[in-house]
């Protein structure tokens, strides 16, 4: 019998919080999530928000062919990006839209996602005036590649009305599919110099290496094989060592230590796994990797949970006569260091472990996922190393395509008897999906689906309002927006305000939301689907933002007759509108729109102007005096009289 064998164990005290209902205890952890999800949002690399591109530009090595992209889509209003993947073609091309003089629009990412719309792919009404726009289909498969290319002729002529401008990442691996009328809107471009581009991150981070250090023998043999996206990691890792490291240690220990841990130890894990013929053994091994540099006895109830998961039969041994901890972590090259933690002996050793696990033993995939949720609840796991052990579980299931099984541990995770120390991680690992360059469309699709079922659990719908607001915004604003508005007509109040909250935000400083937001409430009213349509619109902070759009005049209308039909309180409401305009021209556009809220029932013209007549004698002023001369000129041209005219 070994020391990974089956051991009977119990709680016999709380070493974190078991308190599982509602209120306080699952609000620290909401707010230690929400804070979490700010500072992982600052550090996304995906994202379109003008700080990060500004983060990218200041990074980034322009790839070959670059030039004609630049010139294609100066010429044409739309390119189309070509490149193997870990080219840097997302990269270049964001930074060709960020090049682009900024002037009355905005730069965003399409929606990738079919949500509540059943119209084509690629819709017109996401273009605005000067936009600078993204289409990612780098990860397409045949039959949306070839649906988005049916659409994009039509699509490219709002483009070209709106005086915008269009880039496509194009899925290399679907080259043959590419329609021969768009190919000359194609530019390929190829892999810059990883070595250029490591010099570069490390200069911004205020690292100068030399030549002779860029070109060791082991930096040159990573550099040729390495995804872009590694390149960049490896300069982050160097730069943390570099925080980390006493400080006699120099660059060169720094970029050694970090290309150890990148390291490719996969032959020599595989020859460990074949020669230890012992379950046990096994499991300790990737209960190392899982729970990498934890304390010894984390690792053993890890392995010992595996064990039992796999059914794995004991070993009948007496206790005493088996080996201890100590040896049978140094039979899977691992040891306790001075600090009691364990860790294997060799850099990047732990990594190749979990791969080959997933890899090469497929059959236990939703075992290995039962696993990590069982090991996750654990009130004495440390918060820290749960964080790991979860970012490597998401690693490991994202790269070999299960993303299905990091759905499924954040619904069960904020199921309503989950503990609630795991809320941060449900949110962590949709936010891992979400960020991934495969598998993020998935996770997209599925908080929708989420947001807008009846079933989802109430945790979990808060987390996707910090979820969506925090982490989905930053890249695909359009499908965040749309997520909280259904997350804003839920029932529950603490999830209704939330979202509202976190909706409004979102809208507050892009016009472009602002008006989709306006557009959405008006059909929600129009199709008298939700009241809380109507509580959202109360919520304006700004009724006469962007009210001298005709479409914009038109959404508020149209809120306005459900206010004016469906409720008792729209007095109140009025005198906030009635008091906002601040000149002429902003009062007469008041006016129209509320004006026109009352074409459907002719009683409601009456009952608006007697509530604007009793807000003037409440405190009689020329100003309010004016509005409501307005308004009645207004309501009069509404119902066909026509006034020869009036003085200003």
């Amino acid at each position: 019998m070994t020391a990974a064998s089956h051991f009977a164990s119990f709680v016999g005290e709380a070493h974190g919080s078991v308190h599982s209902g509602e209120g306080a205890q699952y609000n620290i952890y909401y707010q230690s999530t929400e804070q979490w999800l700010r500072e992982q949002a600052r550090r996304r690399p995906r994202s379109v928000a003008e700080e990060d591109r500004r983060h990218l530009h200041e990074r980034f090595v322009a790839p070959l062919g670059l030039q004609h992209a630049r010139a294609l889509l100066q010429a044409e209003h739309t390119v189309l990006v070509r490149g193997h993947s870990g080219s840097g073609r997302r990269a270049a091309a964001l930074m060709l839209l960020h090049e682009l003089p900024v002037r009355e629009g905005t730069l965003h990412e399409l929606p990738d996602t079919s949500d509540d719309s059943t119209g084509p792919p690629l819709d017109g009404r996401d273009v605005g005036r000067g936009d600078r726009l993204l289409l990612d289909l780098s990860e397409a498969d045949e039959t949306r590649y070839i649906a988005a290319q049916s659409a994009l002729s039509d699509f490219r002529s709002s483009v070209a009305a709106n005086d915008a401008y269009l880039v496509v990442v194009l899925p290399h691996h679907l080259g043959y599919l590419l329609r021969g009328d768009l190919r000359y809107l194609m530019a390929e471009i190829s892999r810059p110099s990883a070595r250029r581009v490591l010099a570069t991150h490390l200069k911004c981070a205020g690292i100068h290496p030399s030549e002779a250090l860029l070109g060791s023998a082991d930096l040159i043999s990573f550099l040729a094989r390495a995804p872009l996206r590694d390149v960049a990691a490896l300069a982050d890792r160097v730069n943390r060592l570099r925080m980390a490291s006493p400080a006699d240690r120099g660059l060169p220990d720094w970029l050694k230590q970090a290309l150890e841990e990148q390291h490719d130890q996969t032959e020599r894990v595989a020859a460990v796994f074949s020669a230890a013929q012992n379950g046990h053994r096994r499991a300790l091994q990737l209960a190392v990797a899982m729970f990498h540099e934890a304390t010894p006895d984390v690792v053993l109830y890890a392995a010992n949970g595996l064990l039992g998961l796999l059914s794995h039969p004991p070993d009948p041994t007496p206790r005493l006569e088996q080996a201890d901890l100590y040896a049978e972590l140094s039979a899977v090259h691992a040891e306790m260091g001075p600090d009691g933690l364990v860790r294997f002996t060799v850099h990047g050793y732990d990594r190749a472990v979990r791969q080959h696990f997933w890899t090469f033993l497929p059959d236990i995939r939703q075992e290995l996922r039962d696993w990590l949720m069982r090991q996750a609840a654990n009130p004495a796991l440390d918060a820290a190393v749960r964080r790991e052990a979860v970012n490597r579980f998401a690693h490991q299931a994202l790269r070999v395509a299960r993303p299905e099984d990091l759905a499924w541990l954040a619904q069960q995770w904020t199921a309503f008897k989950a503990p609630a120390w795991l809320i941060p991680e449900a949110a962590r690992v949709l936010v891992l999906g979400l960020e991934d360059d495969h598998h993020g469309r998935f996770f997209r699709q599925r908080i929708y689906d989420w947001a807008a079922s009846d079933d989802t659990s109430v945790h979990c719908l808060r987390v996707l309002i910090m979820v969506c607001s925090q982490t989905m915004a930053r890249s695909h604003p359009d499908q965040a927006l749309v997520r909280l508005h259904h997350l804003a007509r839920r029932s529950r109040e603490e999830v209704r305000w939330a979202a509202r909250k976190a909706m409004v935000q979102l809208s507050a400083a892009d016009d472009r939301l602002y008006q989709l937001m306006l557009e959405r409430l008006a059909a929600g009213v129009s199709q008298r689907s939700s009241r809380a349509d109507l509580d959202i619109f109360r919520d304006l902070p700004n009724p006469v933002r962007l009210i001298r759009r005709r479409s914009v005049r038109h959404y508020l209308a149209v809120c306005w007759a459900g206010l004016l039909s469906g409720t008792a309180d729209w007095p109140a409401h009025l005198r906030l509108w009635l008091g906002v305009g601040e000149t002429a021209a902003e009062r007469d556009l008041i006016a129209q729109v509320l004006a026109s809220a009352c074409a459907q029932d002719t009683r409601l013209f009456g009952r608006l102007y007697r509530a604007a007549l009793d807000w003037v004698r409440s405190r009689p002023e020329p100003g309010r005096a004016d509005m409501a001369s307005r308004l009645l000129l207004a309501i009069n041209e509404a119902q066909g009289i026509h006034a020869y005219g009036r003085t200003a």
